[in-house]
């Protein structure tokens, strides 16, 4: 699947989740963006000038903050966002 599919993908499923995605041109200081709270809601800011590939992977951290379960993502997307989900330590209880 191409990386603009994905990204097209994700940024559905922000909008399913009700995160804001907003592309900017970041301060080479800060990276490639990433997720905040603006105002008591949440938002994603990517650096515009990252490749489709970059910017998936932002899109993509972040939005492994969130449960995205009963959000229908294809293989090539969910297992983007699932490269970011925290791990659990070994014997440690699922919630």
């Amino acid at each position: 699947m191409k990386m603009d599919a994905v990204l097209d993908e994700l940024e559905a499923a922000a909008s399913k989740l009700g995160v804001k995605v907003s592309y900017e041109v970041l301060a080479e200081t800060v990276g490639g963006g990433g997720l905040c709270k603006v105002k008591g809601a949440w938002r994603v800011i990517v650096e515009k000038r990252g490749t489709a590939g970059e910017r998936a992977s932002t899109l993509a951290k972040a939005l492994a903050t969130f449960d995205t379960e009963g959000i229908f993502l294809t293989p090539a997307a969910r297992d983007l966002v699932d490269r970011y989900r925290p791990r659990r330590a070994p014997g440690e209880e699922s919630a």
